[in-house]
């Protein structure tokens, strides 16, 4: 255990390098292109789109390499890809090297900066390789803490680059997140062979893949466009949001850390009902109630609410699929998580744009009602740590 325990700090380490780089990079990356090299709001969409598809198939792709080539091995090919991206944008000038950066480093904005925002086809193996790093009674702990900190160091990242030239942002992202892997590359940890030709856990990867499809779409739904709803509603100003902003991700860092303890009087199934059904609810309210002060209470609170309860998820995830098949699980599991969420995102835009503000809310209240629903379906008798069975 103290082995692995000296293995997990190197991890973290790594971890930590990437999560810096991914901060300065958010922030930077739509003013270089938009007000350094003067393209177009749809050029930029274009590029963050690109960047969602390919981090979806490289998550795929990377995800079957992990079940045959090795964890350590193929996290450490990818973990290259986020520094040469970022190398990318510092040396070269031009749209088509953009395009290749934001594949290569997963520039995609379509997570939360502790959730894979860039460099999200990483996400998969380094849950399989803190899988092979922990025991099933601390990985919980584990999950909460990286993700924590994650968040926290994405956060200083953003800081960070406020306080740089926005070209020479990439240039210190690519030394940061670089060095992360002198780390990773005396990470040692536990191998699975899978045979691709076989896949033992079909059934509980499909029904994890069906409750991913409803979760990726009500985040598009909602997630990207609650700045917007407060600038079109309320007229809140930049200098203000940006506030609500950092308190609203702290808020949320910091209660990932209550994972543990709401997995132990909860459980998986009603951990997710729980703080995702109040959730919901309070969404549902807010384009119906116009108190500025609620609607701030509830923007402040929503997103701690939905990701409190994701190591939970992640440990009955990895603990149900069979260690020889996690790594294609968790890709699987990511192309149909992203694949919803851009479906998302374009029917909301849509909707925003023909002002229909109340209408999003109500898809995203309707859908993870079903989703709660699916998740007692398929889990609740099933996963060793249900209550019922403790």
């Amino acid at each position: 255990m103290n082995d692995h325990r000296g293995q997990l700090a190197l991890f973290v380490l790594f971890r930590l390098s990437r999560s810096v780089a991914a901060g300065m990079i958010t922030i930077a990356f739509p003013y270089l292109v938009l007000t350094y090299h003067h393209y177009s709001p749809l050029q930029l969409g274009l590029l963050y789109t690109s960047a969602a598809v390919a981090t979806a198939a490289l998550g795929l792709l990377f995800g079957f390499l992990t079940d045959t080539w090795g964890r350590v091995r193929t996290l450490f090919l990818v973990g290259l890809l986020l520094p040469v991206s970022s190398a990318i944008v510092f040396l070269s000038n031009g749209l088509l090297p953009l395009f290749i950066a934001t594949i290569l480093g997963g520039y995609s904005a379509t997570g939360s900066l502790m959730e894979g925002g860039v460099g999200g086809a990483a996400q998969p193996i380094q849950t399989a390789v803190v899988t092979s790093l922990t025991s099933s009674e601390d990985r919980t702990f584990w999950f909460s803490i990286l993700t924590f900190l994650s968040g926290m160091f994405g956060a200083l990242g953003a800081l960070l680059a406020k306080h740089a030239d926005v070209r020479n942002v990439f240039l210190y992202a690519t030394l940061i997140s670089g060095s992360g892997l002198v780390f990773l590359a005396f990470v040692r940890a536990a191998e699975f062979r899978g045979n691709l030709r076989r896949l033992h856990s079909k059934i509980i990867i499909g029904k994890f893949t069906i409750t991913g499809i409803l979760n990726g779409f009500t985040q598009g739904l909602v997630v990207p466009f609650l700045i917007p709803f407060f600038v079109i509603v309320y007229h809140v100003p930049k200098s203000e949001m940006a506030v609500f902003a950092f308190a609203s991700g702290t808020l949320a860092s910091f209660a990932l850390l209550a994972a543990p303890r709401l997995e132990q009087t909860l459980g998986f199934v009603r951990s997710i009902a729980v703080t995702r059904g109040i959730g919901t609810v309070l969404l549902l309210l807010l384009p119906f109630w116009h108190v500025y002060l609620f609607a701030l209470a509830v923007y402040l609170v929503t997103p701690a609410l939905r990701v409190m309860a994701l190591p939970v998820q992640r440990t009955a995830f990895t603990e149900m699929v069979k260690p020889d098949e996690l790594g294609r699980a968790l890709g699987i599991n990511q192309v149909a998580r992203l694949g919803a969420s851009s479906g998302g995102i374009t029917l909301t835009g849509y909707l925003f744009n023909v002002s229909e503000f109340a209408a999003p809310f109500c898809i995203y209240a309707v859908t993870m009602a079903a989703n709660i629903y699916l998740y007692f379906r398929f889990f609740y008798h099933g996963h060793p740590r249900s209550p019922e069975k403790t």
